[in-house]
């Protein structure tokens, strides 16, 4: 366990390096686009050292992670409209969430734009709903919308507090640096656990 954590201690500080890198906003948009659709690790995991290296690019930053978030689920809006047989279905399994689909249905049924939108918001899986929502036919302005509000909410608010509060939170993740991780790893994995309680 504690070789775990040294390593994530050295990943997080190769990351803040990596953060000033000519080319980091290149790849917080590539990342940002493809968590919509594919990818597990959330964008604000290089969102935040990217701000923690320079605070007064907290809008820019939360600006390309929105817009490439909202981008991407588009991408899976697609996925799962045109190539549910041959990608979509895989990355639902994937994530083993194939039973999650129908619970996912019946909120859309209830209120497809709040479905979203928490699902933008929070840790639940936001991919699920993009690629379902194409799936299942839900309109395309619902999906941007409800992206763009949730999406945007989440990660203005998380760039505006970092590049607010920027050193002291730097300071609290080197200090409780293991709690935090510890944290962040149990709040992802808990949006798959709620996804799949609701079947």
């Amino acid at each position: 366990m504690k070789y775990r954590f040294t390593l994530l201690h050295s990943l997080y500080h190769w990351t803040l390096k990596w953060a000033s890198h000519p080319h980091a906003s290149r790849m917080l948009f590539f990342i940002s686009f493809i968590e919509s659709s594919i990818f597990l690790i959330p964008p604000d995991a290089l969102m935040i050292p990217m701000i923690i290296a320079e605070p007064k690019k907290w809008f820019r930053f939360a600006l390309i992670t929105t817009t490439a978030s909202v981008l991407g689920g588009i991408a899976g809006y697609y996925i799962g409209y045109w190539l549910w047989e041959t990608i979509g279905k895989a990355v639902i399994a994937f994530y083993g969430l194939g039973d999650a689909m129908a619970a996912v249905r019946i909120r859309y049924e209830a209120n497809a734009f709040a479905a979203i939108f928490t699902a933008a918001l929070t840790p639940i899986p936001y991919k699920v709903f993009t690629i379902s929502a194409g799936l299942f036919h839900i309109s395309l302005a619902t999906l941007v919308f409800a992206s763009i509000a949730g999406r945007g909410l989440r990660f203005f608010a998380v760039a505006w507090l970092v590049g607010r509060f920027g050193e002291p939170i730097k300071e609290l993740i080197e200090k409780y640096f293991d709690i935090l991780t510890v944290i962040a790893a149990a709040l992802l994995v808990g949006g798959f656990i709620v996804l799949r309680w609701l079947t």
